[in-house]
């Protein structure tokens, strides 16, 4: 095992690139596409760590298209199908025998369980979930200027700090904290999925993509679990992050919530192939389930249209959903911040105003 604290040792930019049944993910083009701002910030190469059955290297090159400098290819029908034990054994095998400064894993439910395991292994700091990633200290100090509230002009900060600067919700998604591994290597995350902007895809970058397929050393004593079935969830999951109209709730339907969710879904269905949408206040009072939560402890979203129904906008939710192409908010208090965020703004009751909407909207689809 390579001694984490001999930091100097260390060195690039590594993302892991998750695939089921050997399709890659969408939070893989998140994390190369964000690893190439990183890399170029620490004047690195970006690496992309794949892990799969026979032929899953077939995919590698189009990692190269979004900024993936090199992809390393582990091909073993153990790494078919995930499990804890053989991913981790050989993700660390790999990383202690390469050695990256940073290794980035999308927050899935995969890579939630990945991360503590090789962290703890490779005795280093993992910071989970988060939102922003920096690693130059003009590019943070820009991102807490339009982000936070601190005054940064006032804060005497190490401009030469060239550790990762990780962003992520804390006490409920009430304060953002900054986390840095000053100490060990590699520094580790894992990210939200859709936080981060994809880049445009490249065919010459994928063409130049190198490609190292490195064998997997795995023994029976080193699998201690073995899956026998894959059971697929039959449950229709919303798809939030792959929208292009949300229509979405708050606190405002609460005195006739399921009046107020029948409002949402018929404006959303007016506007075809919308989807509803909900604010914390929602989720926490069971209204709708958590798939349907926008905000920092929800889903970051960055929908074409983005209806907020009776939402309050606090900035935990106007962070989730602040991206979108075209805000639209309805709330009877005025003064209410998620205004702020809306390029349009009406006040008054919901149950009165989304029914309005629906009826334009039909109308206006109907006119062509």
């Amino acid at each position: 095992m390579a001694n984490s604290a001999n930091i100097s040792e260390f060195s690039g930019i590594w993302v892991f690139c998750e695939q089921r049944e050997g399709k890659l993910m969408s939070t893989d083009i998140e994390l190369i596409s964000e690893g190439r701002k990183l890399a170029d910030e620490r004047g690195t190469e970006l690496v992309g760590l794949l892990l799969g059955g026979a032929g899953v290297g077939s995919a590698a090159k189009e990692m190269g298209g979004y900024g993936a400098d090199k992809m390393i290819v582990v091909e073993d029908e153990k790494l078919a199908v995930y499990t804890t034990d053989a991913y981790t054994k050989v993700i660390c095998d790999v990383i202690t025998d390469k050695k990256p400064e940073v290794f980035l894993i999308g927050a899935s439910n995969i890579g939630r369980d990945l991360g503590p395991r090789v962290a703890a292994r490779l005795h280093t700091g993992l910071c989970a979930d988060c939102a922003h990633l920096d690693i130059n200290m003009e590019l943070y100090t820009e991102f807490l200027r339009e982000a936070s509230t601190v005054d940064v002009d006032s804060v005497k900060f190490d401009m030469e700090d060239t550790n990762m600067k990780m962003t992520r919700p804390a006490f409920g998604g009430h304060m953002m904290a900054t986390i840095i591994c000053p100490r060990f290597r590699p520094c580790m995350a894992t990210v939200r999925p859709g936080v981060l902007k994809k880049a445009a895809f490249d065919q010459a970058k994928a063409d130049a993509c190198r490609i190292e397929t490195v064998n997997a050393v795995l023994s029976e004593d080193d699998l201690r679990t073995k899956v026998l079935e894959v059971v697929k969830e039959t449950r229709k999951m919303v798809d939030l992050i792959g929208a292009e109209v949300i229509v979405a709730v708050g606190n405002g339907i609460s005195k006739d919530p399921q009046k107020g969710i029948a409002a949402a879904n018929a404006l959303a269905e007016a506007f075809g192939g919308g989807v509803v949408g909900a604010s914390r206040a929602v989720t926490d009072a069971g209204w709708l389930t958590a798939d349907h939560q926008v905000g920092q402890t929800g889903k970051t979203v960055r929908p074409k249209i983005y209806v907020a129904l009776g939402i309050s906008g606090a900035i935990q939710h106007r962070a989730g959903m602040q991206d979108s192409e075209l805000i639209i908010a309805v709330n009877t208090n005025e003064d209410a911040p998620i205004f702020e965020a809306a390029d349009y703004g009406l006040v008054g009751d919901l149950f009165e105003i989304a029914p309005l909407m629906t009826e334009a909207v039909k109308s206006a689809k109907a006119a062509g």
